[in-house]
């Protein structure tokens, strides 16, 4: 059980330094800002998304074959009007994992929506962006 505690504050302390630092530009929205909309209406941050992409990172790492459940998919940010969140997401998980590109961002952010019954399974729920 420790290093199960271990590899998820790792990814926690990834996820809030990202978090961290994009908290103060969390200003704009739409395509090529930092929030979209999704079909819901509650929004979906940088933040959000490049959280679930590290959390995700570093579970795959150390736990393979470990499901996550998460809220976030890479469905909009492969829109072609969001290239440019895509790029600022990978920019920002780049931060914490230097050798990664858009395509594998997305392979991480999309880890969240496995839903395979295993041994053992992780929730994930960034909170960056809910209305409230």
């Amino acid at each position: 059980m420790k290093h199960e505690l271990a590899v998820a504050l790792r990814a926690v302390q990834r996820a809030v330094r990202l978090t961290r630092r994009v908290q103060p530009k969390a200003q704009g929205d739409g395509p090529g800002g930092v929030a979209l909309d999704k079909d819901d209406q509650s929004p979906v941050t940088v933040a959000d998304f490049g959280a679930q992409a590290l959390v995700c990172a570093t579970l795959a790492e150390a736990f393979p074959r470990d499901p996550v459940i998460g809220e976030e998919s890479g469905d909009q940010l492969r829109e072609a009007g969001n290239v440019a969140l895509l790029a600022r997401v990978t920019s920002e998980v780049r931060r914490e994992v230097s050798e990664v590109d858009a395509g594998q961002v997305l392979r991480w952010i999309d880890r969240g929506g496995q839903r395979e019954p295993a041994p053992r399974a992780w929730t994930l729920d960034p909170i960056d962006g809910t209305k409230g």
